[in-house]
């Protein structure tokens, strides 16, 4: 089996587009959707119809913070009136009922077959914690060998692209991988991924990130992939949302 991971879309058609092409040339044989489908970007609705389709034909899915915020945007804007909220409430007016019935089923977590894969942390997942550090990452895994799944943990939600492993201590070691070079990740040594976002990189590379786990050679593989952003900005634009939410995919920040 080969797996894509693919995380944090947050309604960027042009980005998921370009990375499930590049999915397709690598061979995949089972795509991995860890959450946050919608969110900031200018097409919720033809992404979801996309993953849709996709979980029809046997593809995984998990509801990410963004999802959740679009099916229960704030009341009053006055009394949240941030960035976030705005694009919540956005959204969520774009959805059908469809849409808002797929998003409200979508688990937290999915497992087996030697993973665990889970938007945010394995551990209480439903509090959106970041695995962003050592110790984070040492409580997601933790968790999930607590609860016999894993040994790999796969999860989204920092935006950024991270491998932590361990290796002959106890304490998770953090390694920053190379785009489109395979990292050994044999299942004797548990691991936490980082796949990356992507609909929003945030590491000053506008390029979309997702991820391949190649489980019959136990190695994965972390891509990034050029794609139309100066198009996702100026679908942003036309439909006035925040300006902040275009400027972050023309920098990747």
């Amino acid at each position: 089996m080969k797996l894509a991971l693919i995380s944090d879309i947050h309604a960027n058609w042009q980005a998921l587009q370009a990375c499930l092409a590049h999915a397709r040339q690598q061979g995949v044989d089972q795509l991995a959707f860890l959450g946050d489908l919608v969110g900031y970007g200018a097409d919720p609705v033809a992404v979801l119809d996309e993953v849709m389709t996709q979980v029809a034909q046997g593809a995984w899915v998990l509801r990410g913070n963004h999802d959740e915020m679009a099916l229960n945007p704030p009341a009053s804007l006055a009394a949240d009136a941030s960035a976030g909220a705005q694009g919540a409430a956005w959204t969520h007016a774009q959805l059908g009922a469809a849409h808002r019935a797929f998003l409200a089923d979508l688990p937290l977590t999915v497992s087996g077959d030697g993973f665990l894969l889970v938007h945010a942390s394995a551990d209480r997942p439903a509090s959106w914690r970041y695995v962003d550090g050592e110790g984070a990452a040492g409580r997601c895994l933790d968790q999930a060998l607590a609860q016999q799944q894993g040994p790999h943990v796969l999860v989204g939600h920092v935006h950024h692209q991270t491998l932590y492993y361990q290796g002959t201590g106890r304490n998770l070691m953090r390694f920053e991988p190379t785009p489109g070079m395979p990292v050994p990740t044999p299942f004797r040594r548990p691991m936490v991924a980082c796949v990356g976002s992507c609909g929003q990189p945030r590491d000053g590379d506008p390029r979309a990130m997702y991820a391949t786990y190649d489980r019959t050679l136990q190695k994965m593989t972390f891509h990034r992939v050029p794609y139309n952003h100066a198009e996702a900005s100026a679908a942003i634009r036309r439909v006035d949302l925040p300006e902040y939410f275009a400027q972050r995919l023309e920098l990747g920040r």
